[in-house]
């Protein structure tokens, strides 16, 4: 099983939110990364864990973590991506 999580929700109203998840995933996916998909919806302690991680209280999904290492939200992921950094970005470099 590989130490990358990506925090998501099978449970919200926002397309947005719904639309950043499937990107963050089809990249991943498309590039063979291993990842292990969190669903926060299914336990509050498991969006308390995603919150502490990104060192925000209100911190949404998609957020990305290598171990217990805080990569980042779905805007840095883009980023990372545009500039060709997502191995170092995934802390897998």
């Amino acid at each position: 099983m590989s130490a990358l999580r990506v925090y998501s929700t099978s449970v919200t109203g926002s397309r947005e939110i719904k639309s950043q998840q499937s990107e963050v995933t089809r990249i991943l996916d498309g590039k063979r990364i291993q990842y292990q998909l969190v669903d926060i919806s299914q336990d509050n302690a498991l969006r308390d864990e995603m919150r502490a991680l990104a060192g925000n209280p209100k911190a949404t999904p998609p957020q990305i973590v290598n171990g217990d290492q805080y990569c980042g939200d779905y805007e840095l992921f883009v980023e990372a991506v545009e500039q060709n950094t997502l191995q170092e970005f995934l802390k897998l470099a």
